[in-house]
């Protein structure tokens, strides 16, 4: 059995346009099983905006297939779509992680051009895990000049109902919660997944490397209106920016869940999908 599935370009057809997409792109020469991409493109577009997508999963579970309406919703508006998988807790380690998305992004940035897309006009998105994971890839710039690149080809950074903008936050409401109701400590909770030193728990978070001056992309922050965690660290990494001078919206999903923010995305008469458009609407014609 070959380390790799056989790249396969596929043509769809439906009622929407006609998308193309090529799937399992290694972004590491020789590297792991997970780390490859795939690639959804309008047929013969060039020179199209970038959508960078990082799925969720808890950093131990999730797929880049799992991206529901998004691929056709974003090309029959234009863009080219890419979706990366990337290596998994416990297997690696959280700097692992963040290594391969880095890693993934800089192979867009290289080949966006071979596959209509323009190299210089990336968005990055991503949900849950993915929302932690673009957040802190658009603020600490170290992970992208590990890949010899900087922000500028970042256009807009889009982390949708993430809950670790700020871990050692979150993990101590977390472990209020559990004390004040006598409930017990999650076997591998965020404490444990991002190493478990205050240190690293910091230097993971998205609001540590917020300053003025680096370059730092607009933000879009989708949130679920009614989660109190959710809602505390949008409101957190939103403040920090702001502060920071980064331009910063943030949308409240009303009457939705976690995962339902996700799946909407795309559908036509979605309020978080009409904060999404008008946003990168905004961001292209900078």
């Amino acid at each position: 059995m070959t380390r790799f599935l056989p790249l396969l370009t596929l043509a769809l057809a439906s009622t929407a346009s006609a998308q193309e997409v090529t799937r399992d792109i290694p972004y590491v020469e020789k590297g792991h099983e997970r780390q490859v991409l795939d690639v959804y493109r309008p047929k013969d577009g060039k020179t199209l905006p970038v959508v960078f997508w990082i799925h969720g999963g808890g950093w131990q579970a999730g797929d880049k297939k799992e991206v529901q309406l998004k691929p056709q919703a974003f090309t029959d508006k234009g863009f080219v779509f890419v979706a990366p998988n990337y290596r998994l807790l416990p297997g690696v380690e959280m700097g692992d992680i963040i290594r391969d998305v880095a890693k993934a992004l800089k192979w867009t940035h290289a080949h966006a051009a071979e596959y209509g897309g323009d190299p210089t006009r990336v968005f990055v998105m991503g949900h849950s895990a993915g929302a932690q994971l673009a957040a802190l890839i658009c603020t600490d710039d170290r992970h992208l000049k590990a890949e010899g690149l900087g922000f500028d080809f970042i256009k807009g950074c889009v982390p949708v109902d993430g809950d670790t903008y700020d871990v050692p936050a979150i993990i101590a409401t977390a472990e209020a919660r559990w004390a004040a109701h006598g409930l017990p400590k999650a076997k591998f909770g965020h404490r444990e997944k991002f190493g478990n030193d205050p240190a690293r728990h910091k230097d993971f978070s998205a609001v540590t490397h917020v300053a003025k001056g680096k370059g730092i992309p607009p933000f879009l922050l989708l949130h679920v209106a009614e989660h109190p965690d959710v809602s505390a660290q949008a409101v957190r990494l939103a403040a920090a920016l702001k502060e920071a001078g980064v331009p910063v919206t943030v949308h409240a999903g009303r009457d939705t869940t976690h995962g339902r923010i996700n799946a909407d995305l795309g559908k036509p008469d979605d309020p978080g999908t009409k904060a999404v458009f008008d946003f990168l609407d905004k961001a292209v014609k900078k």
